[in-house]
């Protein structure tokens, strides 16, 4: 025979529950931009420099209009047939891209790839509106320090940077748009991530790239895998259908970190094909 427990040991376990779940949902809401932005995920450290790999480099320290100092690297290129804006994702900093920054090279664009305030060597402390404000000041250092045309630049964003450069999109009409492994917004993403949790009613956090999309104009490239174990292939078709023309989809293989290195040279050839059509015109 079971004996039962006794009812003040069944409520004491619900408490423990309800308590328990209620401090997830403070953590949650109070804590989201550490577990949103990770500069010290591989290494907080800059641990080598484009010459590394080969490719000629420039320090820059770009500063915003609020006064912080942002640490960047321009690459050039001979006869570049444009200049391609980094927006990188939300870990790790500017040295963990090099291998990106060599692809772009071969395909004669110029780079110009910088860390977010409270990345690698920049200033400050990582925000949604103080990363929309970093993209401005580097607008305004390539367009009028550099003197690139619009019409000759292209805003490139991985993942959160794909938010951050359609934002930037909806400001400025640059030459070309590409995202890559992008999200539709942070809120759909928790859902997706916290189902057991009213995750859009905790977010304080947006990006909210589908929105931004749909106030840009110049010609977009939508690129995402269907292996992406991070953010689901869904997310780039969502993104892509709600894009206005010219537009274009590049699908790729392998994983969220990797997938331009696996799909090789078919990725490149992508990208190749999108910018003689659209870059510059």
């Amino acid at each position: 025979m079971h004996r039962r427990k006794p009812l003040g040991t069944v409520w004491s376990i619900v408490l423990i529950l309800v308590g328990g779940y209620v401090a997830l949902l403070l953590y949650l809401y109070f804590f989201q931009a550490k577990l949103l932005y990770l500069p010290r995920i591989p290494s907080y450290e800059i641990l080598a420099t484009p010459d590394t790999i080969g490719l000629a480099y420039e320090e820059v320290t770009i500063v915003t209009d609020d006064g912080v100092s942002l640490d960047a690297w321009f690459l050039p290129v001979n006869q570049a047939r444009g200049v391609l804006l980094f927006f990188h994702g939300n870990a790790g900093n500017i040295s963990h891209r090099l291998d990106s920054l060599k692809v772009f090279n071969e395909l004669g664009l110029a780079t110009l790839i910088f860390d977010y305030r409270g990345y690698g060597r920049s200033r400050g402390v990582p925000s949604e509106e103080g990363t929309y404000r970093d993209a401005e000041a580097v607008w305004r250092y390539i367009t009028e320090q550099r003197h690139t045309k619009p019409k000759d630049t292209v805003l490139f964003g991985r993942s959160l940077g794909a938010a951050i450069a359609a934002h930037l999109a909806t400001q400025h009409t640059p030459g070309a748009l590409i995202i890559e492994s992008g999200f539709t917004s942070v809120p759909d993403m928790a859902a997706e991530v916290y189902p057991f949790f009213p995750a859009r009613r905790l977010a304080r956090l947006y990006y909210d790239t589908k929105a931004y999309l749909d106030s840009v104009s110049c010609p977009v490239l939508i690129v995402h895998s269907r292996d992406d174990e991070i953010i689901p292939f869904g997310h780039g078709r969502r993104l892509f259908a709600v894009a206005n023309e010219p537009k274009e989809f590049l699908e790729m293989r392998g994983g969220h970190n990797d997938g331009f290195l696996v799909s090789g040279q078919a990725y490149v050839d992508g990208f190749d094909t999108f910018l003689r059509a659209h870059l510059g015109r």
